[in-house]
């Protein structure tokens, strides 16, 4: 398999979380050896880098940055369906009402 470069970093890693990609890149040369990229799912055209000192902080910021798609994913989904109209999961109560 061919190396994916991008800016002078090895693509070592990717994580996809829906239609997003998260990338950590790796340069022996740069001054901050470490980056996480995000990009489309399936495109080369990374952007909002978050450059790192060291390989155990960009995979912690490559989990963080994938948590917070999913929890972007989440809220933009509807509400699953539990058979309740809305009110009736508010006003639940243990007893009768009165």
């Amino acid at each position: 398999m061919e190396k994916e470069i991008n800016a002078g970093y090895v693509i070592t890693d990717r994580l996809a979380v829906g239609n997003a990609e998260f990338v950590i890149g790796h340069s022996e040369k740069a001054h901050t050896q470490f980056v996480t990229w995000k990009c489309r799912k399936g495109e080369k055209d990374y952007f909002w880098g978050h450059y790192l000192g060291d390989r155990l902080a960009a995979v912690e910021d490559l989990c963080k940055r994938a948590l917070e798609e999913i929890e972007n994913l989440r809220s933009l989904q509807p509400q699953r369906e539990t058979g309740e109209k809305p009110e009736q999961q508010i006003k639940k109560r243990s007893g009768p009402e009165r």
